[in-house]
């Protein structure tokens, strides 16, 4: 029983102080903004499909032939295929007669890794010489991402200062110390690359033997709600 009163005393105290500190947040002057920030970042993980089919080749090449060609283009192209080369599926598909090995079909992707749009455009030309042309962009990443993201909401405070000052001094005041902090949910989803890629050259390949590609950048967006105190 002592204990129980004990409990509900402490929890007592502790809403009381809360509610006393919010106010003396209400009851002083102070004034309230949204700071906003964006930032554009140019993409150095750019992760691509590569899918292999069988059915997909002239000479119905097997996938451990195709395999091979990939491998040496991939090379060309200044590919590590240790580092930048993964397995993300493999299927075989029995057409009509499932139990006939000659009948048998199969497909296998690869999930690509490149940094940058020269590199990728050299991928385009490689695989198209070997006929290797069902390529995708699955999305677009950083890999200081998270560095990035903080700097945005570094600047979104700064500007939200900068904002609270301003209207401070049209009215005669200056800004105190920042009384109260709230981050607004501002998401960053992984970048779709669909809409994001554009081929500068009229033909695919350029002068020079490779697309020139363009890739719109990352952009991280952060608003907060800052309230300062009034002198």
């Amino acid at each position: 029983m002592k204990r129980n009163v004990i409990l509900l005393l402490a929890v007592f105290l502790s809403w009381s102080a809360m509610a006393q500190a919010q106010k003396n947040f209400i009851d002083q002057n102070y004034i309230e903004v949204k700071g906003l920030a964006e930032l554009e970042v140019v993409p150095d993980e750019i992760y691509l499909n590569i899918h292999l089919d069988e059915e997909d080749t002239k000479n119905k090449e097997s996938i451990e032939v195709l395999e091979k060609q990939m491998f040496v283009a991939l090379k060309k192209a200044g590919i590590n295929l240790e580092e930048q080369l993964s397995v993300s599926d493999f299927a075989s598909n029995l057409q009509n007669h499932f139990f006939q090995r000659a009948d048998m079909k199969k497909s296998k992707d690869f999930e690509l890794l490149v940094h940058d749009s020269k590199t990728l455009g050299k991928v385009f030309v490689e695989l198209d010489k070997i006929k290797i042309s069902n390529i995708s962009i699955l999305r677009v990443d950083h890999s200081e991402i998270e560095k990035y993201r903080k700097q945005v909401k570094i600047n979104a405070v700064i500007a939200g200062k900068e904002k609270a000052v301003a209207l401070a001094e049209a009215i005669g005041q200056k800004v105190g110390k920042a009384i109260y902090i709230n981050e607004v949910s501002s998401p960053y989803g992984r970048q779709m690359v669909n809409t994001m890629m554009r081929v500068k050259s009229e033909n695919f390949e350029s002068a020079m033997g490779v697309p020139d590609l363009d890739f719109q950048k990352i952009k991280l967006e952060y608003s907060v709600m800052i309230s300062f105190a009034l002198e």
